[in-house]
């Protein structure tokens, strides 16, 4: 078994989400938003029991550019998301919390909202804005193991993200940090004609599907 699992994923979306109303209305529980300031982008967010699912957006543009946060290219990531960017995050956190590794190459980012002395390690593959975001926080936990009660009930019945997978439309060698992250099974990557996120819940032992698109390249699976 690896000594990683997933923390949540995000997709870039427009000022403010509406993308998730329709996520509302299908039947899943939201929890809190966050803005994040010195970083430029706000999100609204749905916790699962051992993951979430973030819609995230630029909220300050002159933050989301600035030199300290610039090199997240998450401004481009997001003002692209409709052309030829990626507009997905994949996080991980270490499965036992004495795991000192890192699941991929990566740096060292210190976002001013993050109290001292935790640390994002970006992947180093955050130039490439064909491929998803990766990145990783030591300090991640299940929402079901939080000291803060986080919204786990949804009307769905869905308790855990068991699947991911991100279609991609230009179909480029993965980066050695990607590779990483594929190999250890946390997520499948495949070539398509747009970009494309599909979770799976619970073992999709329902066998039943639900596809966001045109408005959210998502698709749902249980």
């Amino acid at each position: 078994m690896t000594s990683f699992e997933l923390d949540h994923v995000f997709i870039c979306t427009d000022v403010g989400a509406p993308e998730a109303d329709r996520l509302r209305d299908f039947g899943l529980t939201e929890g809190a938003p966050n803005v994040h300031p010195g970083q430029g982008t706000a999100n609204r967010r749905f916790f699962f029991h051992n993951a979430m699912l973030e819609l995230l957006w630029v909220h300050t543009p002159d933050e989301a550019q600035s030199a300290s946060v610039r090199p997240t290219r998450l401004w481009e990531r997001w003002d692209g998301r409709h052309s030829d960017a990626l507009p997905f995050g994949i996080c991980l956190r270490p499965r036992h919390p004495t795991t000192e590794a890192l699941p991929f190459s990566a740096w060292a980012y210190t976002p001013t909202y993050l109290p001292s002395p935790w640390v994002i390690h970006v992947g180093e593959n955050s130039t490439i804005l064909a491929e998803p975001m990766l990145f990783y926080v030591a300090f991640g936990h299940r929402p079901n193991q939080a000291s803060s009660r986080y919204p786990l009930e949804h009307a769905t019945g869905f308790r855990e993200m068991a699947s991911l997978q991100i279609q991609r439309p230009q179909s480029i060698p993965p980066s050695t940090a990607l590779r990483a992250v594929v190999d250890m099974g946390t997520v499948t990557v495949r070539a398509g004609t747009s970009a494309l996120m599909e979770l799976g819940f619970d073992g999709e032992t329902q066998g039943q599907s639900m596809d966001f698109r045109p408005g959210l390249p998502l698709v749902l699976h249980w």
